[in-house]
């Protein structure tokens, strides 16, 4: 397991950070907790959360996998090891000001994961994603002032436009506020989209890129060969959430190119999980990849790829994957 700079911070991080999303809905605590051990021995040290989680969870599920967490933490004593980051922004009540990124959100929002996570700060705060009815200025100054009072360490972004993106480290550099030093963006084999603006902005301005999806939501690890009627328990059958991966990667262009690309790497002898984790890490720019899981042994056999090495067909067999699949104006920037 590799450690790399967090963009142009002094912070480190593990090149694979563990998502955290299933935890309290399609893990129990007691698989939560093996997980997140799977993950440390594994070399794992920083984990990415959010207070609206688990996936695929309502209201009044909100927070639980924050608690999960913190519980962890405190049962084995790692806070001080662990690189924590957790995220803001999505609905935590039925109220209006229970969402978004207004000054008064995000405080709270802060103070409750501060109590659910059991810790007296966080070390990467992030915006879940943009709340265009909130001006970009009023939400950097809430964060700076989070950074001020010691709750927060560094702030990041995710599911961010280039342009917001470019809005907001303009407005942080215009007003001398603490300044977004990485983004979260949804990055795979079968999504590239961020090349184009993204990934070129992050690397002129320093900022770090911690993709999600990297095995687009299980897509790429060979268990959905056609298209077939989605398996109760996955993620693509999840309430509230279950239609967005659907509509992301149930479609028949994608289980050809998958079907295909399958072959091709187990002709070689290839874990497929680990070849498309390998791909996201060998990607210029990209800082760690979050891989999530519902039980232990699937993060331990994911943690494989971290030792992988593409060659050059290798390389141009994942690159043929994206070339081929039909270009759809992809312009959905929805919470996981």
């Amino acid at each position: 397991m590799q450690t790399k700079q967090l963009g142009t911070t002094g912070l480190k991080v593990s090149e694979v950070c563990l998502g955290t999303m299933t935890f309290g809905n399609q893990s129990d605590e007691a698989t939560s907790f093996a997980i997140m051990d799977t993950a440390a021995e594994g070399g794992v040290d920083f984990f990415d959360t959010a207070d609206v989680y688990p996936l695929g969870g309502d209201l009044s599920m909100t927070g639980r996998t924050e608690e999960i967490v913190g519980r962890w933490l405190k049962d084995r004593g790692t806070r001080d090891r662990i690189v924590l980051a957790t995220k803001c922004a999505g609905a935590m009540g039925p109220n209006p000001n229970d969402v978004g990124l207004s000054r008064k959100h995000i405080m709270q929002a802060c103070d409750a994961s501060l109590r659910r996570l059991q810790t007296d700060y966080i070390d990467l705060y992030q915006v879940h994603s943009p709340d265009p009815q909130t001006p970009i200025e009023e939400t950097l100054r809430a964060l700076d002032d989070l950074v001020h009072a010691g709750k927060v360490r560094y702030i990041g972004c995710s599911n961010y436009l280039a342009w917001r993106l470019a809005d907001a480290l303009w407005t942080s550099k215009l007003h001398g506020l603490a300044a977004f030093v990485c983004d979260q963006p949804r990055y795979n084999i079968l999504f590239r989209m961020i090349e184009d603006e993204i990934l070129p902005l992050c690397e002129a301005h320093g900022v770090g890129v911690i993709a999600y999806n990297p095995l687009a939501g299980g897509m790429l690890t060979g268990r959905y060969r056609q298209a077939q009627q989605v398996e109760v328990g996955s993620r693509f059958a999840l309430k509230n959430s279950g239609q967005l991966y659907q509509r992301r990667y149930w479609k028949d262009a994608i289980f050809e190119a998958v079907q295909e690309w399958g072959t091709f790497f187990e002709g070689r002898g290839k874990n497929l999980a680990h070849v498309a984790l390998a791909w996201v890490l060998a990607q210029p720019g990209i800082t760690s990849a979050i891989l999530g899981a519902s039980k232990p042994e699937q993060m331990r056999e994911s943690l494989g790829g971290v030792d992988l090495k593409l060659d050059a067909d290798e390389m141009e067999a994942c690159d043929e994957v994206w070339y081929r699949l039909p270009r759809e104006r992809d312009r959905e920037i929805a919470r996981r």
